[in-house]
């Protein structure tokens, strides 16, 4: 998980709803790093990091939610959906990732030493290897492993179907402006 960016230019002295707008905008900012992902659906840890950048910004308008302008709820709502969209499309990845593993216990060693490994791009796996190496050991029967080939599928239809809709989302909040509607919102 990407690590929340330090913040600069915050003034002790100033009044809190100062500092909480520098701080929103620097957390809109860290969202929208995340943005050249949207495209790449299998991009797993980056969109997740996007969710985790939402999440901060979030949390951020909820903090200081009594010291800015009514209108920043809608955003906590749509803040909301979009992580609720990324997580559940995460919770698919992860899924997917402990049933391939589950599959490849009768698969090669080979085969099944490279979906173990399989990491992102930072370097992290999705399941933890501990959990990796019982996942392998365990070898289901035909029965079995024809009912999670089954599930897996479902699975991975469900993804496809969860990333269109937060694909969509975003698009939306991307026509309407949403970063402009936070910033106007934030100075006017």
């Amino acid at each position: 998980m990407a690590k929340a960016r330090p913040l600069t230019g915050l003034d002790a002295q100033a009044p809190a709803a100062n500092n909480a707008r520098l701080i929103i905008k620097a957390r809109l900012e860290d969202m929208y790093r995340w943005e050249g992902f949207v495209d790449k659906p299998y991009n797993i840890r980056e969109l997740h990091d996007l969710r985790i950048a939402a999440k901060r910004l979030r949390y951020s308008f909820e903090i200081f939610e009594e010291m800015l302008p009514d209108a920043c709820q809608a955003f906590i709502a749509e803040l909301t959906r979009l992580q609720d969209e990324i997580g559940a499309l995460h919770d698919c990845d992860v899924m997917i990732a402990m049933l391939r593993l589950c599959l490849a216990s009768q698969d090669s060693e080979a085969i099944s030493q490279k979906r173990q490994s399989k990491q992102s791009s930072d370097g992290k796996t999705l399941v933890p290897p501990d959990l990796a190496a019982h996942m392998l050991k365990v070898a289901p029967d035909v029965e079995q492993r024809y009912g999670l080939e089954l599930f897996m599928q479902q699975q991975e239809r469900l993804r496809e179907k969860l990333y269109v809709a937060f694909r969509q989302h975003w698009y939306q909040l991307k026509a309407r402006d949403f970063r402009g509607e936070i910033l106007g919102v934030l100075y006017d």
